[in-house]
């Protein structure tokens, strides 16, 4: 079997903490709604009430725990003990149930309903502190409480005296982890969920299958992983990179066994986690058709697994095998993830290929449906069937709407709160996972060197979402689930950059999801605290970084703007293999930068740092709308021209010497004639054809002595 393989790039020393909280809280008061708490009380997300009492409770290793009957004191215990000794060093005294002083109790009470199952009461003395609820659920998420009360003194560690009475607003309080796109490992994963459990988060909607990967271990079809788990990167560095056991291009992936997903799935259901593992149907099918042809619509697939990022056309076709063939795979995810709800996508099927196909046409004649849309509702509705057979429910993108939407089945809304909207209006259950706000694949601030997309979507963009649109009506309300942020990994390569776009910005979306009412201003007083215990997690975090003097003369393609905004990014280079790699911001539709107002009266140098990355990207038709300019020479030109990209040229930077380097290049310098005020310069490429897209890194200009003159 292939070795997995991931490589993770080394943690970014990042700027001040005052810098992501205070430059983007206003003046506005909490709202009356929102319960006064102390300052020391800093829990995320906010309890539903919360009443501040006098003294403190002293936390020592003489404290024991107590567990009431029916309380799985080994599991709870066992979970609040480690997580002590993790994060405080704290070692707590055995267990008992004798009453007395110095002791944390847990009890269930009789007569909670079903939908308080989550919730939870703790009341804190100085003399003990006792938490009580319905459910395990509620007593674990108490526990999580009682962690985020602890206060370090100079003797020990305190919890104040407060009363809280405490449940969630949704049920449905998720992350979505796209793991397709780039593998994570198990060890990663676990640390995820505890994250995830410490900020009451309760769904891991888990991507397992796209265009690029299929990582979950199928027992009846084993080249699901053992072929589709597994592609050579896109670009000339990986082509290059040779393993030597094979000699050929490195393979890059991985994928997650049963027995591993089992283990993964008992970990998160012991922190309240119910894991929905989506296997995507019947578009972003390429990894399985290149593991098995016979599923795909056309005659000669290819049978390597795809690298590139966007939508393939590749879909399932529609034969009775390849029913069965779903079927059998979802049967054994069944097996493998008890939770409720089964994702099958639905999403961005691009029915080119069905269209064209005589054999699809023909189907669809036969099974009634009168086009392709219907032929993707007949497709969804026989999967809702075959789940709805096996005691679950299918949850799918809102493009599941489109044809009709399968009778039991849930919505998740991306594309807006448009799907939500229909969903609640037919009687649907729907969960609100709207881009651009809750996709974290849009960075949290503008900084450089942070890949993803260009579009930002901030914390406080986050934390404002309104969960119950008043699109959705009060009586339609009940349908709305919860909501859900996602992960999408295209431009998110290793692990701490997963941890990197994911927090604090859960920190938001978990409050949205628990807390009764949304209070900026008490969120971001608390946010300090929780950063702290990121820092107690080892967890990473996107903290903004201190401001950086702008250099008049040399700025960074960050620093510089787009001179179109269609499809922009901050794409991370493909060289080296090991190690930090730069990163561009660069539209790939028009690679074409402005360096604003540069002071040109001295200048008569201009120095580039280009680099190259390759054009991976599925846009469909619209790669024909990208501009290519014309080389004078074989390996193109760094064109650069005055005031606009209309101007005056005024100086030409020959590629040749980058050519051969698929990491950063510095070019030989340029001469340019010193002009009198301040200028836009205007920088393009010439090309002979998209693949590589030519990138600035930075721009520098400068006065250089000239011979002769002193």
């Amino acid at each position: 079997m292939k070795q997995r393989r991931m490589t993770v790039a080394s943690r970014t020393v990042l700027g001040a903490l005052a810098a992501l909280v205070l430059a983007a809280c206003d003046d506005r008061a909490p709202q009356p709604s929102t319960p006064a708490v102390s300052e020391k009380i800093s829990i995320i997300p906010a309890p539903r009430k919360v009443e501040a009492g006098s003294g403190v409770f002293e936390l020592s290793q003489n404290t024991r725990l107590e567990f009431g009957d029916g309380v799985d004191g080994q599991r709870l215990g066992g979970y609040l003990t480690d997580l002590l000794q993790r994060t405080y060093g704290i070692g707590l005294g055995a267990g008992g149930s004798s009453p007395g002083a110095n002791v944390i109790r847990f009890e269930l009470t009789a007569g909670e309903s079903s939908a308080d199952a989550e919730g939870y009461s703790l009341l804190s003395s100085p003399s003990r502190i006792v938490i009580s609820a319905g459910d395990s659920r509620g007593l674990f998420y108490g526990a999580v409480t009682l962690w985020q009360l602890l206060s370090k003194q100079q003797n020990g560690f305190t919890v104040p005296a407060v009363t809280i009475e405490d449940s969630p607003r949704f049920g449905w309080r998720g992350l979505m982890l796209d793991s397709a796109r780039h593998y994570q490992p198990p060890e990663f994963i676990r640390k995820f969920i505890d994250v995830m459990a410490l900020h009451k988060l309760n769904v891991l909607h888990w991507h397992l299958t796209d265009d690029q990967a299929w990582r979950l271990e199928i027992k009846k079809y084993p080249r699901l992983t053992a072929v589709g788990a597994w592609r050579v990167p896109a670009g000339p560095a990986a082509a290059a990179d040779i393993d030597p056991a094979t000699g050929k291009p490195r393979l890059y992936g991985g994928f997650y066994s049963q027995e591993e997903v089992q283990e993964i799935v008992a970990y998160a259901t012991a922190r309240n986690i119910t894991i929905v593992p989506e296997i995507d149907m019947p578009g972003h099918a390429s990894a399985a058709i290149a593991a098995y042809p016979k599923l795909a619509v056309i005659d000669r697939p290819s049978a390597d697994v795809p690298a590139d990022w966007g939508v393939y056309p590749n879909l399932f076709n529609v034969e009775e095998s390849t029913f069965q063939f779903l079927e059998d795979v979802l049967a054994e995810v069944v097996t493998l993830f008890p939770g409720q709800y089964i994702h099958v996508g639905g999403d961005e099927a691009v029915k080119d290929q069905w269209h064209a196909s005589r054999r699809v046409q023909a189907r669809m004649r036969e099974l009634g449906a009168k086009d392709e849309h219907e032929m993707q509702s007949h497709f969804i509705r026989r999967m809702e069937k075959f789940l709805t057979a096996k005691g679950r429910r299918m949850i799918g993108w809102d493009e599941i709407l489109e044809g009709g939407l399968a009778p039991n089945a849930t919505v998740m809304s991306w594309r807006g709160i448009d799907g939500a909207v229909a969903a609640a209006a037919a009687g649907h259950n729907t969960v609100l996972s709207p881009q651009p706000t809750l996709y974290f694949d849009r960075r949290p601030f503008d900084t450089p060197r942070s890949p993803g997309r260009v579009e930002i979507s901030t914390v406080e963009d986050v934390y404002s979402f309104d969960p119950a649109p008043t699109a959705i009506s009060e009586a339609q309300r009940k349908h709305i689930l919860g909501v859900q942020a996602n992960i999408w990994t295209e431009h998110i390569r290793t692990p701490d950059r997963v941890e990197f776009m994911a927090f604090p910005r859960a920190a938001a979306i978990a409050e949205v999801g628990w807390s009764p009412t949304q209070d900026w201003a008490g969120f971001s007083a608390r946010l300090p605290a929780q950063l702290e215990r990121y820092r107690l997690l080892d967890v990473r975090f996107a903290e903004a970084p201190l401001p950086r003097p702008v250099d008049p003369l040399r700025r960074i393609s960050h620093e510089m703007a787009l001179c179109t905004d269609k499809i922009p990014l901050s794409l991370e280079d493909d060289a080296p293999i090991a190690g930090e790699r730069a990163v561009f911001k660069v539209d790939i539709m028009d690679p074409c930068w402005l360096f604003k107002g540069a002071d040109l009266s001295k200048v008569n140098t201009l120095v580039a740092a280009v680099g190259q990355v390759p054009f991976n990207f599925q846009i469909g038709a619209a790669v024909k709308e990208i501009p290519l300019h014309k080389p004078a020479t074989p390996a193109g030109e760094l064109e650069v021209r005055l005031d606009d990209c209309q101007g005056e040229r005024i100086a030409v930077l020959p590629l040749a010497p980058a050519i051969g380097n698929f990491a950063v290049t510095t070019l030989p310098a340029a001469d340019i004639t010193p002009r009198e005020g301040r200028h836009d310069l205007c920088l393009t490429f010439t090309r002979k054809s998209i693949d590589p897209i030519w990138v600035i890194d930075a721009i520098e200009l400068k006065t250089t002595a000239v011979a002769g003159t002193e």
